[in-house]
């Protein structure tokens, strides 16, 4: 065989060759390429119970967070109530002293004859009284003491203490038509019942 005869270096490789060796390569490059994902599946599937452990462990520091913070609002809020409670009623002790001078000084009013009223310095006095009997009432109202009113209104166990009953057809019975001695409250509190008489239908 002459060189003429032998395939030359430089001849093309056969089409249905490089469709052989072109098939091969996409073959180990799917094979590979699946291969891959398996293995990245297997991992995700591998870190599936770490997750789930993990969801579980934000789930229950957010309960905790959530019950907290509920708390702490309560918690303020109930150290609010207090303050304004200890606020309103810290002088409720001091009130109450301060009600028998009332009583006292109306008392006081009371035992004066209106004859003894036409003389100049008895009725200076009594001026005097009075007027200082409404500065005290005043500073009470300042500090949230207020009276009861009670007369002409319907019997109220929780604002009013009978002491008797009047037989009457003035009025429906059950209705206060005397005041012994005035009542107060302090702020929405009561500080001492009114003392009263109460209406009832006669016999």
């Amino acid at each position: 065989m002459n060189d003429q005869d032998k395939p030359g270096k430089d001849e093309a490789t056969p089409p249905e060759a490089a469709n052989d060796e072109s098939g091969r390569r996409f073959d180990r490059a799917t094979d590979a390429t699946l291969e891959a994902l398996q293995e990245a599946l297997g991992g995700a599937h591998a870190d599936e119970p770490r997750i789930a452990e993990l969801e579980g462990q934000v789930a229950d520091l957010t309960d905790r967070l959530l019950r907290t913070a509920a708390e702490s609002d309560n918690i303020r809020r109930r150290t609010e109530k207090e303050k304004d409670d200890t606020r309103k009623y810290a002088v409720q002790k001091f009130a109450e002293d301060m009600l028998a001078v009332a009583d006292n000084l109306a008392r006081a009013l009371e035992s004066i004859p209106a004859e003894a009223r036409e003389n100049e310095q008895v009725r200076a006095l009594a001026e005097g009284v009075a007027l200082t009997g409404r500065e005290l009432a005043g500073v009470l109202e300042r500090h949230g003491v207020r009276p009861i009113d009670a007369r002409g209104r319907r019997f109220d166990p929780n604002l009013h203490q009978a002491v008797y009953e009047v037989p009457t057809d003035e009025a429906e019975p059950g209705t206060v038509v005397q005041v012994l001695r005035d009542g107060y409250t302090i702020s929405d509190r009561l500080l001492r019942a009114a003392m009263v008489g109460v209406a009832k239908a006669k016999d």
